[in-house]
Protein backbone atom coordinates (compact mmCIF):
# COMPACT_ATOMS: atom_id res chain seq x y z
CA UNK A 1 0.00 0.00 0.00
CA UNK A 2 1.51 3.31 -0.67
CA UNK A 3 2.41 5.44 2.34
CA UNK A 4 2.76 9.20 2.33
CA UNK A 5 5.30 11.19 4.47
CA UNK A 6 5.06 14.33 6.03
CA UNK A 7 8.43 16.66 6.84
CA UNK A 8 8.88 15.16 10.12
CA UNK A 9 9.54 11.39 9.06
CA UNK A 10 6.10 10.38 9.91
CA UNK A 11 4.10 8.37 7.11
CA UNK A 12 1.11 6.42 7.74
CA UNK A 13 -1.25 4.46 4.94
CA UNK A 14 -3.42 6.80 3.01
CA UNK A 15 -6.59 5.75 4.80
CA UNK A 16 -9.47 7.78 6.48
CA UNK A 17 -8.64 9.34 9.63
CA UNK A 18 -11.85 7.36 11.34
CA UNK A 19 -11.66 3.90 9.65
CA UNK A 20 -10.17 1.38 12.39
CA UNK A 21 -6.32 0.68 11.52
CA UNK A 22 -4.70 -2.78 11.43
CA UNK A 23 -3.42 -2.36 15.00
CA UNK A 24 -7.44 -2.39 16.17
CA UNK A 25 -7.37 1.47 17.38
CA UNK A 26 -10.20 4.07 16.01
CA UNK A 27 -7.67 6.32 14.43
CA UNK A 28 -8.35 10.10 16.03
CA UNK A 29 -9.75 8.65 19.25
CA UNK A 30 -7.54 9.54 21.84
CA UNK A 31 -9.28 8.56 24.31
CA UNK A 32 -8.17 4.77 22.87
CA UNK A 33 -4.40 4.15 22.97
CA UNK A 34 -2.45 1.41 22.50
CA UNK A 35 -0.05 0.12 24.56
CA UNK A 36 3.14 1.71 24.96
CA UNK A 37 5.39 -0.82 23.72
CA UNK A 38 2.73 -1.18 20.55
CA UNK A 39 2.99 3.09 20.94
CA UNK A 40 7.21 3.16 21.02
CA UNK A 41 7.69 0.58 17.75
CA UNK A 42 4.73 2.95 15.91
CA UNK A 43 6.83 5.78 16.78
CA UNK A 44 9.66 4.33 15.93
CA UNK A 45 9.00 3.45 12.18
CA UNK A 46 7.78 6.90 11.68
CA UNK A 47 3.43 6.07 12.04
CA UNK A 48 1.88 9.19 11.34
CA UNK A 49 -1.12 7.73 12.96
CA UNK A 50 0.35 6.59 16.03
CA UNK A 51 1.38 10.07 16.34
CA UNK A 52 -1.64 11.89 15.82
CA UNK A 53 -3.26 9.72 18.45
CA UNK A 54 -0.45 10.85 21.28
CA UNK A 55 -0.29 14.22 19.63
CA UNK A 56 -4.53 14.75 20.22
CA UNK A 57 -4.80 12.73 23.56
CA UNK A 58 -1.65 14.69 25.14
CA UNK A 59 -1.54 18.04 24.31
CA UNK A 60 -4.18 20.00 26.12
CA UNK A 61 -2.83 18.83 29.19
CA UNK A 62 0.75 19.53 28.06
CA UNK A 63 -0.32 22.81 27.03
CA UNK A 64 -1.84 23.58 30.28
CA UNK A 65 1.17 22.59 32.20
CA UNK A 66 3.37 24.56 30.24
CA UNK A 67 1.63 27.87 30.82
CA UNK A 68 2.33 27.18 34.66
CA UNK A 69 5.86 27.81 34.01
CA UNK A 70 6.14 30.32 31.40
CA UNK A 71 5.15 34.13 31.07
CA UNK A 72 2.30 33.70 27.79
CA UNK A 73 -0.07 31.55 26.10
CA UNK A 74 2.31 32.17 23.12
CA UNK A 75 5.53 30.36 24.66
CA UNK A 76 3.42 27.54 26.46
CA UNK A 77 2.81 26.47 22.48
CA UNK A 78 5.87 26.94 21.58
CA UNK A 79 7.41 25.14 24.59
CA UNK A 80 4.83 22.26 23.65
CA UNK A 81 6.15 22.21 20.31
CA UNK A 82 9.30 21.81 21.49
CA UNK A 83 8.77 19.35 23.25
CA UNK A 84 6.85 16.96 20.89
CA UNK A 85 9.76 17.86 18.57
CA UNK A 86 11.84 16.38 21.31
CA UNK A 87 9.66 13.14 21.47
CA UNK A 88 10.11 12.79 17.66
CA UNK A 89 13.82 12.65 17.91
CA UNK A 90 14.62 11.23 21.04
CA UNK A 91 12.18 8.25 20.74
CA UNK A 92 14.73 5.96 19.18
CA UNK A 93 16.77 6.72 22.93
CA UNK A 94 13.12 5.94 24.99
CA UNK A 95 14.12 3.22 27.20
CA UNK A 96 10.75 2.26 29.08
CA UNK A 97 11.78 3.08 32.48
CA UNK A 98 8.97 4.75 33.06
CA UNK A 99 5.66 5.04 30.96
CA UNK A 100 5.69 6.73 27.79
CA UNK A 101 3.46 9.82 29.04
CA UNK A 102 6.03 10.53 31.67
CA UNK A 103 8.63 10.11 29.44
CA UNK A 104 7.10 13.18 26.68
CA UNK A 105 5.86 14.96 29.48
CA UNK A 106 9.48 15.24 31.29
CA UNK A 107 10.99 16.42 28.02
CA UNK A 108 8.18 18.70 28.38
CA UNK A 109 8.85 19.88 31.84
CA UNK A 110 12.45 20.40 30.75
CA UNK A 111 11.77 22.68 27.85
CA UNK A 112 9.41 24.35 30.05
CA UNK A 113 11.79 25.48 32.70
CA UNK A 114 14.36 26.19 30.44
CA UNK A 115 12.05 28.79 28.41
CA UNK A 116 11.06 29.87 32.14
CA UNK A 117 14.52 31.04 33.24
CA UNK A 118 14.74 33.19 30.13
CA UNK A 119 11.51 34.61 31.04
CA UNK A 120 12.96 35.05 34.56
CA UNK A 121 10.25 33.36 35.45
CA UNK A 122 11.45 30.13 38.12
CA UNK A 123 10.06 27.44 39.91
CA UNK A 124 11.85 26.09 43.12
CA UNK A 125 10.93 22.66 43.88
CA UNK A 126 13.63 21.54 45.41
CA UNK A 127 12.91 23.73 48.53
CA UNK A 128 9.89 24.52 50.25
CA UNK A 129 8.81 28.15 50.02
CA UNK A 130 7.02 30.17 52.40
CA UNK A 131 3.58 29.89 51.00
CA UNK A 132 4.05 26.22 52.05
CA UNK A 133 4.26 26.96 55.94
CA UNK A 134 1.44 28.75 56.26
CA UNK A 135 -1.14 26.81 57.71
CA UNK A 136 -3.52 24.83 55.25
CA UNK A 137 -6.30 25.07 57.57
CA UNK A 138 -8.07 28.07 59.04
CA UNK A 139 -6.49 27.52 62.72
CA UNK A 140 -10.03 28.68 64.21
CA UNK A 141 -11.41 25.54 63.26
CA UNK A 142 -9.56 23.33 65.44
CA UNK A 143 -9.88 23.62 69.81
CA UNK A 144 -7.28 25.69 71.11
CA UNK A 145 -4.20 24.10 73.53
CA UNK A 146 -6.35 24.47 76.70
CA UNK A 147 -9.02 22.48 75.54
CA UNK A 148 -9.44 18.75 76.54
CA UNK A 149 -9.00 17.93 73.08
CA UNK A 150 -6.31 19.91 71.84
CA UNK A 151 -6.32 19.75 67.83
CA UNK A 152 -9.71 18.45 67.37
CA UNK A 153 -12.41 20.18 65.15
CA UNK A 154 -14.39 22.75 66.86
CA UNK A 155 -17.88 21.55 66.89
CA UNK A 156 -19.80 21.83 62.98
CA UNK A 157 -15.89 22.57 61.59
CA UNK A 158 -15.37 18.74 60.94
CA UNK A 159 -15.02 18.94 56.24
CA UNK A 160 -18.17 16.94 55.55
CA UNK A 161 -18.79 14.86 52.42
CA UNK A 162 -20.97 16.55 49.64
CA UNK A 163 -23.82 15.52 47.39
CA UNK A 164 -23.35 15.13 43.86
CA UNK A 165 -24.82 17.58 41.68
CA UNK A 166 -27.77 15.62 40.35
CA UNK A 167 -28.37 18.71 37.30
CA UNK A 168 -25.75 19.00 34.36
CA UNK A 169 -26.18 22.91 35.17
CA UNK A 170 -24.50 22.51 39.06
CA UNK A 171 -21.73 19.77 37.45
CA UNK A 172 -20.89 22.85 35.41
CA UNK A 173 -20.73 25.59 38.17
CA UNK A 174 -18.85 22.91 40.24
CA UNK A 175 -16.21 22.07 37.06
CA UNK A 176 -16.28 26.12 36.76
CA UNK A 177 -15.66 26.69 40.76
CA UNK A 178 -12.84 23.89 41.18
CA UNK A 179 -11.44 25.69 37.97
CA UNK A 180 -11.38 29.03 39.46
CA UNK A 181 -9.58 27.64 42.50
CA UNK A 182 -6.52 25.83 40.75
CA UNK A 183 -6.11 29.06 38.79
CA UNK A 184 -5.88 30.96 42.02
CA UNK A 185 -2.97 28.66 43.25
CA UNK A 186 0.70 29.47 43.31
CA UNK A 187 2.33 27.65 40.20
CA UNK A 188 3.71 25.14 42.23
CA UNK A 189 0.88 23.90 44.10
CA UNK A 190 -1.27 24.39 40.78
CA UNK A 191 1.21 22.18 38.93
CA UNK A 192 1.57 19.09 41.81
CA UNK A 193 -2.25 19.03 41.83
CA UNK A 194 -2.68 19.26 38.51
CA UNK A 195 -0.54 16.40 37.86
CA UNK A 196 -1.41 14.56 40.62
CA UNK A 197 -5.68 14.84 40.84
CA UNK A 198 -6.30 15.76 37.06
CA UNK A 199 -3.56 13.44 35.14
CA UNK A 200 -3.66 10.63 37.86
CA UNK A 201 0.19 10.39 37.84
CA UNK A 202 1.50 8.87 41.35
CA UNK A 203 3.69 10.60 43.71
CA UNK A 204 6.75 8.87 42.18
CA UNK A 205 6.47 9.77 39.15
CA UNK A 206 5.24 13.58 39.84
CA UNK A 207 8.56 13.65 42.05
CA UNK A 208 10.35 12.15 39.00
CA UNK A 209 8.85 14.84 36.96
CA UNK A 210 9.47 17.48 38.78
CA UNK A 211 12.56 16.98 40.08
CA UNK A 212 10.36 17.56 43.73
CA UNK A 213 11.16 14.78 47.09
CA UNK A 214 8.14 12.80 48.58
CA UNK A 215 8.01 14.74 51.59
CA UNK A 216 7.94 18.53 49.33
CA UNK A 217 5.73 16.81 47.09
CA UNK A 218 3.44 15.53 50.11
CA UNK A 219 3.46 19.14 51.46
CA UNK A 220 2.46 21.05 48.55
CA UNK A 221 -0.16 18.97 47.43
CA UNK A 222 -2.04 18.88 50.99
CA UNK A 223 -1.95 22.68 50.81
CA UNK A 224 -3.57 22.53 47.51
CA UNK A 225 -5.99 20.16 48.00
CA UNK A 226 -7.12 22.16 51.14
CA UNK A 227 -6.97 25.75 49.23
CA UNK A 228 -9.34 23.76 46.70
CA UNK A 229 -11.76 22.12 49.47
CA UNK A 230 -11.83 25.39 50.92
CA UNK A 231 -13.06 27.06 47.76
CA UNK A 232 -15.74 24.02 47.25
CA UNK A 233 -17.19 24.56 51.00
CA UNK A 234 -17.45 28.21 50.75
CA UNK A 235 -19.39 27.13 47.30
CA UNK A 236 -21.56 24.45 48.51
CA UNK A 237 -22.74 26.59 51.77
CA UNK A 238 -23.52 28.74 49.63
CA UNK A 239 -25.89 26.94 47.56
CA UNK A 240 -27.61 24.61 50.26
CA UNK A 241 -30.01 27.46 51.48
CA UNK A 242 -31.03 28.53 48.13
CA UNK A 243 -31.46 24.60 47.18
CA UNK A 244 -33.66 24.22 50.76
CA UNK A 245 -35.25 27.42 49.75
CA UNK A 246 -37.14 25.67 46.90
Amino acid sequence: MRQRRDGLGFHSPDRSRNRTASQGVVVGDPSRLPPDAELVARLRVGDEAAFRLVLDAWSPSMLRLARSFVSTGDSAEEVVQDAWLGVIQGIDRFESRSSLKTWVFRILVNIAKGRGVKESRTLPFSSLLPEDEEPSVDPSRFRPAADAYPGHWNPGQKPQAWALPESEALHSEVRRVVGEALAALPDRHRIVVTLRDVEGYTSDEVCHLLNISPGNQRVVLHRARAAVRTRLETYFASVEPAEGAR
